[in-house]
């Protein structure tokens, strides 16, 4: 093992962090996706805000509400790996807005849904645009990067993660005021996406040009996948389900909690909701940035296993504590996701879009399936219980101590 993840480190060295021949930080570029990611996150958490509102105008049960999820998580998650393998042998630059087109159809959809069907429909139209956003971006990013991958990865997800805390201060503001027509306004952003996405892939094409031009950077690193690297695969992928299954309960199903223990209002639980997503995006930030000086594993341990004692607080606390955990939760569980994507993309260099398409597949379908499963447990039991139930999934983080070490440049 020893000699294959020291191997994949060298590899992964030379590709960016090459002495003289390393590429600065492209830090607009990075400033840009990372926008993108926020507007197309936006979009994608309006979906789950609005559920109140959609589930009083169709008189959806939470299996339904859950399997509006599962349709925009499943068809992000079933696609996004096939989507980022195609890209790395063929890149698309243009995909990018592309993807941003399909996302704005899933919008005018949702705007214009008479019955439940299309909801469903838009909701899937939205996940095939982020399986096509998703991989590229993260593409993008790391070739940005400079050789700060921690740091690149986690200003790309502050971008989503701040995009995802606006989508309900947004819905709060405009749908749940104005009602389900007034989801067309958010075409506006989808729009602004495209154009800055093009712009970003103007520049993707350039960097394929150059690159392909230098004899020496025109095949990628090729790397044989050992049994401890696939055993590290596994475990990453059995901590993206708790981390992902635990984020499902409290960004599907938070408001519920809130609106049913504590007879808050929808507005009054929406921004108790944004400012759990928001804590998100703080912790996002300060993930990639950490793992890069002090180790990616570090930060994985704190992440899952770390946040526990919080987790398992939660459904024993009043309103005021429940906020508080919830920010405290949002910000140590955060830092995992940046932390789990470079490490993996360490352990098979020249396969980002692969890894990325994989671990944001495997994300968003724990996301779905936890979504619908939940849904139908808070029918059987209680919203409350849900909440009780996944306290403890935090405790898988205990697997981490099976990663194997992946020295730092």
């Amino acid at each position: 093992m020893g000699s294959t993840i020291t191997e994949t480190h060298l590899t992964q060295c030379e590709l960016h962090a090459g002495g003289k021949k390393a590429n600065p930080t492209v830090l607009a570029i990075l400033l840009a996706i990372s926008f993108s990611h926020l507007l197309n996150d936006t979009i994608q958490s309006l979906i789950p805000a609005i559920y109140p509102l959609l589930k009083t105008s169709f008189h959806l049960s939470f299996v339904q509400v859950g399997l509006i999820t599962l349709a925009f998580q499943m068809t992000a998650s079933i696609l996004q790996p096939f989507v980022g393998l195609y890209t790395d042998r063929h890149p698309k630059p243009y995909s990018l807005a592309f993807g941003m087109g399909l996302t704005l159809g899933g919008l005018v959809l949702l705007s214009h849904a008479t019955h439940y069907a299309m909801v469903v429909a838009a909701a899937a139209l939205v996940g095939m645009g982020s399986s096509v956003f998703h991989p590229e971006s993260s593409r993008v990013a790391y070739l940005a990067s400079g050789g700060r991958t921690g740091f690149a990865q986690s200003l790309f997800q502050v971008g989503g993660n701040a995009g995802s805390s606006l989508g309900p201060l947004l819905a709060a503001l405009i749908v749940v005021p104005h009602g389900q027509a007034s989801v067309l306004w958010f075409a506006l952003i989808a729009l602004l996406g495209i154009g800055i996405l093009a712009g970003v892939g103007g520049w993707y094409r350039r960097h394929l040009a150059e690159r392909n031009a230098r004899p020496e950077s025109a095949s990628p690193a090729t790397t044989a996948f050992s049994r401890r690297v696939w055993v590290a695969l596994v475990i990453l992928g059995v901590l993206i389900f708790s981390k992902y299954f635990y984020l499902a309960s409290l960004t599907n199903y938070y408001t519920f909690y809130l609106i049913h223990k504590f007879r808050l209002s929808v507005q009054g639980a929406q921004f108790h909701l944004f400012l759990f997503l928001f804590a998100v995006a703080v912790g996002t930030i300060l993930g990639g940035p950490i793992g890069d000086r002090y180790g990616r594993k570090l930060v994985i341990w704190i992440s899952i296993l770390g946040v526990a004692p919080f987790t398992i607080a939660l459904p024993h606390a009043n309103l005021f504590w429940t906020g508080v955990l919830t920010v405290v939760i949002g910000v140590i569980l955060a830092s995992a996701f940046s932390a789990i994507l470079v490490y993996a993309q360490e352990l098979v260099p020249g396969k980002v879009g692969l890894i990325a398409g994989l671990f944001f597949g495997l994300a968003f379908g724990m996301a779905g399936i936890g979504s619908a499963i939940l849904g139908e447990l808070a029918d059987r039991t209680s919203i409350e219980y849900v909440f009780h139930i996944c306290s403890f999934l935090p405790l898988i983080g205990l697997l981490t101590a099976f990663l194997p070490n992946v020295r730092k440049v």
